[in-house]
């Protein structure tokens, strides 16, 4: 089975899941509004220009995870989902995954966002396989900290490598959909590099080598 690889954010939603949170923490009054807002701004700032410190942000974003009850997290997701990534979610993306999955291929969202806010919505587009940044977990409760190689940049690929020899497939044939420049490394390994709605330095570099440029906005 042929690999549909998707990145999340930016590219089956219409914006960013990960900054999405941070501003639903701060409109629920669940943070304290300025300070966080100011350091989730940032570290976004930083991601777009290619140069985020994915272990910082990392403890910045899973901190929150840490000191609140699972029961409690996953009543704020719902709401998350509904307000949120429900008005966001891209409906050429949702008929894309379907074309594939039609086609007998196999359908994967690899992203750099955490687990805990991207499982669900991996689950709301139906795609079954997720590879996504790791929460650890202790006792049935988030610990805050970050657990295993974080699925970015590089590391998408050391991630994915793992999980084909688990599954014992290949990238063979294989199609990977991303919007940013920080997934260049990845767009290198695939058979079928597409960018979709990408950043202007991806753009570039897809025009240069003659990687189909699309769009899933209406």
């Amino acid at each position: 089975m042929r690999l549909a690889i998707f990145d999340l954010d930016n590219t089956l939603l219409a914006g960013d899941s990960d900054h999405q949170w941070g501003e639903y923490l701060c409109a629920r009054g669940l943070v304290d509004a300025d300070a966080y807002r100011a350091k989730n701004d940032q570290f976004y700032a930083d991601y777009l220009a290619g140069k985020l410190d994915v272990l910082a942000y990392q403890n910045f974003c899973q901190e929150v995870l840490g000191r609140t009850d699972k029961a409690v997290l996953d009543t704020w997701h719902v709401e998350f989902m509904r307000d949120c990534i429900e008005p966001i979610v891209l409906a050429k993306g949702e008929a894309l995954i379907a074309k594939h999955r039609a086609a007998g291929d196999r359908v994967m969202i690899i992203t750099a966002t955490n687990r805990f806010i991207t499982e669900p919505i991996a689950k709301r587009l139906g795609v079954e396989h997720l590879i996504a940044t790791e929460c650890g977990m202790q006792n049935g409760q988030y610990t805050g900290e970050l657990v295993d190689v974080p699925s970015f940049q590089a590391g998408k690929i050391t991630r994915l490598n793992a999980w084909l020899a688990e599954h014992q497939a290949t990238l063979e044939g294989s199609y990977f959909y991303s919007d940013s420049h920080n997934d260049l490394p990845l767009l290198e390994q695939v058979t079928h590099p597409v960018a979709v709605d990408p950043d202007e330095r991806l753009r570039a570099v897809a025009e240069q080598r003659g990687w189909p440029v699309i769009s899933l906005r209406d």
